[in-house]
């Protein structure tokens, strides 16, 4: 069907916004609406989904005050901007019911207003906690186009589009707020161009971009004509206004805004850095700290830092103890100094001879193990924490999620810190990423790569000593955990019974470590944290082993 309507020019606000910063989103939302109708001449200006609270608000939907002041920068945006049309997202509480809904806001008035029609309420999403569903659709004329509004998981269900189209729509415009994992845009492109295909009807499709606690919003917002082509694809992991214009069936982006798929180990450190940069900057943190041992876990989180807030504002220790190899501290000062971070070299000798000390009396008589092991872990953890205090520097975790799962971590000690930037990457893709990062900039040593993984809280000690090979380990991990598996199901697929269960038994009985371990970057479908609630206190077990807690 060929339509005869006026040229549409809408301008996609792919913003980062702040959770509850009310205030402030509004003034983003109007500046940034004021700068689309007066640089751009756009017709029309979307927001994300809830864009005045920002998503997700979690229980801030629960405070009436927050919904006052929704509905005063609500009134605010209605009577500032005019000859634009804005999309906007935000909470609507409606008598006494919470709706997930986006409003068509022209010239003083509110238009017309949208209410979610599927809640996600799986993985990370709760909205069935606080959003009633809405059952309409919404049909909205743009400069004589019948556009229909939808958010976010409508687009997933086929039901809204659908609706959508028998009730005239010629184009459909979708707010969102979806959080990145690993092969989420491209599960979000075939989805775009599958429900345009069926419908026979454009899509433009707005996403959040930004971190917020665990998640990352990537962005990555997409026109898909009616015949699935993909006509614009703003990049992920960045802010911007992206002007698209609807001509009769063509729709025209700038040319320079040509999108070219970034590798998948890019799209991964780019979550990261935004997570840690969000996290660091949206909480008011001066800068970061970490221990920098000369390994690859803290050899990537140096360069993670770094790429988000600058070496100025990142510092490092270096703290051997009679067990740190020389090679270790050669390597971490090597990287210090290539990466321009101010550094200090700090032995945990009298802190760790000291308590050790204090504790000789009570453990007369026992053998050296684990305890004093840990007793070093801890005395780094103390260095931390003081420079983090005293200088107002949030300390980031090094530790790896291959190491969360199975609690191969010592609790105040290598877990201590507020953010923990790799909590989500298996050890495995820990070496994938490095790697990918020293082809921009060769700044962590070759022989960080080359060494077998150590803790190096014992003599010649190697993570193999207590752990099967992370090439077996990942695997294994990825089945239980993110896929669900059995142990007897990972066993039918070629994995030895006894490390299975082994490994399944260390998951379970570590959950509660992961309860006391700093957020960090979600970049898996099944990250630790809301998407994963186990309980600590269980008696529900897989497995016919259960080994020792490792503390």
């Amino acid at each position: 069907m060929t339509t005869n309507h006026p040229s549409l020019k809408i301008a996609l606000a792919q913003l980062n916004l702040l959770v509850g910063d009310i205030q402030g989103n509004t003034e983003r939302i109007i500046a940034t609406a004021t700068d689309a109708r007066d640089a751009h001449q756009a017709d029309v200006i979307t927001f994300p989904e809830l864009a005045i609270t920002s998503y997700p608000p979690e229980d801030l939907l629960l405070r009436p005050g927050l919904h006052r002041a929704v509905e005063k920068a609500l009134f605010r945006v209605v009577n500032e901007i005019k000859d634009i049309d804005l999309i906007l997202g935000y909470p609507l509480c409606d008598n006494n019911r919470i709706y997930n809904a986006c409003s068509l806001i022209r010239d003083g008035k509110i238009i017309a207003t949208y209410r979610k029609q599927h809640l996600p309420n799986y993985s990370v999403f709760d909205e069935k906690r606080y959003f009633y569903p809405g059952k309409a659709a919404c049909i909205v004329e743009l400069n004589g186009r019948p556009t229909a509004l939808t958010i976010c998981e409508d687009l997933w269900e086929p039901g809204p589009t659908q609706q959508a189209c028998k009730a005239g729509a010629e184009l459909i415009i979708n707010i969102n707020a979806s959080p990145y994992h690993m092969g989420k845009p491209a599960e979000r492109e075939q989805l775009l161009k599958r429900r345009a295909k069926e419908s026979a009807t454009p899509i433009v499709y707005l996403n959040l971009v930004g971190g917020q606690d665990e998640l990352v919003f990537d962005g990555g917002s997409m026109v898909v004509g009616r015949d699935a082509a993909m006509a614009f694809h703003a990049p992920e992991f960045e802010e911007g206004l992206y002007l698209v214009e609807f001509k009769h069936d063509k729709v025209i982006a700038p040319k320079r805004d040509v999108y070219h798929a970034p590798l998948e180990e890019e799209n991964i450190y780019k979550a990261l850095v935004l997570g840690v940069r969000d996290y660091i900057n949206k909480n008011g943190f001066v800068g970061a700290v970490i221990g920098l041992s000369g390994g690859i876990d803290s050899s990537l989180t140096l360069c993670i830092a770094v790429d988000a807030i600058g070496n100025d504002r990142v510092e490092a220790l270096i703290m051997p103890s009679r067990y740190t190899a020389e090679m270790s501290i050669e390597d971490a000062r090597a990287q210090a100094e290539a990466m321009e971070v101010e550094y200090h070299i700090i032995s945990i000798e009298p802190p760790f001879t000291a308590l050790t000390d204090s504790l000789a009396q009570v453990f007369s008589g026992m053998p050296v193990d684990t305890t004093e092991e840990n007793i070093q872990a801890r005395s780094r953890g103390v260095l931390l924490m003081a420079v983090s205090n005293k200088k107002h520097k949030i300390v980031l975790a090094t530790g790896n999620k291959s190491e969360m799962a199975v609690g191969y971590a010592t609790l105040y000690g290598d877990m201590a810190g507020g953010f923990a930037p790799l909590k989500d990457v298996p050890k495995t893709l820990v070496y994938q990423l490095a790697q990918w990062r020293n082809r921009i900039q060769p700044v962590i040593p070759q022989r960080v790569f080359d060494r077998p993984p150590t803790a190096e809280l014992a003599a010649d000690q190697k993570d193999e000593d207590s752990l099967p090979p992370y090439s077996v380990l990942d695997p294994v991990l990825k089945s239980y955990i993110e896929q669900d598996q059995t142990p007897d199901e990972i066993i039918q697929a070629g994995f030895d019974a006894q490390t299975v269960r082994t490994v399944a038994s260390m998951v379970d009985r570590n959950e509660y470590k992961r309860r006391q371990a700093a957020p960090g970057v979600r970049i898996t479908k099944r990250a630790f944290g809301r998407d994963r609630r186990y309980p600590i206190t269980s008696g529900y077990d897989e497995t016919s082993e259960a080994p020792s807690k490792l503390e």
